[in-house]
């Protein structure tokens, strides 16, 4: 666990039979999803999670994977990244999530990208 991390208690986490259960699909398609970038998690809490924000209507919130890349290009480690998408963003006047959530991906973006 990095020590940067921040424990939001507000935060619920899917486990991977949670999104097993969740999602409807196998635990191999899960694995991908993760390793494609269309989900992050961490070990935090001791198992692998996922918060479950990121899920939307039984699916992985679509603009989650470009922004996600995005991060991750910038050196944004997993733990890093799911905190500074959780995490209230005074430019956003919400947290980047939430603004991904209303459908304003272009502004997350936009300051993913500074970030770097």
């Amino acid at each position: 666990m990095s020590e940067n991390v921040v424990e939001n208690p507000a935060v619920e986490w899917l486990t991977m039979p949670d999104l097993v259960e969740v999602l409807d699909v196998p635990l191999g398609r899960v694995r991908r999803l993760i390793d494609e970038h269309y989900l992050v998690g961490s070990r935090r809490n001791g198992a692998f999670a996922v918060p479950a924000v990121f899920i939307v209507d039984g699916h992985p919130l679509s603009s989650l994977r470009g922004t996600i890349i995005v991060l991750q290009d910038a050196g944004f480690t997993d733990d890093e990244l799911i905190d500074w998408l959780l995490e209230e963003e005074e430019s956003l006047g919400r947290s980047p999530i939430a603004a991904l959530l209303d459908g304003h991906k272009s502004a997350v973006r936009r300051l993913a990208r500074t970030l770097a």
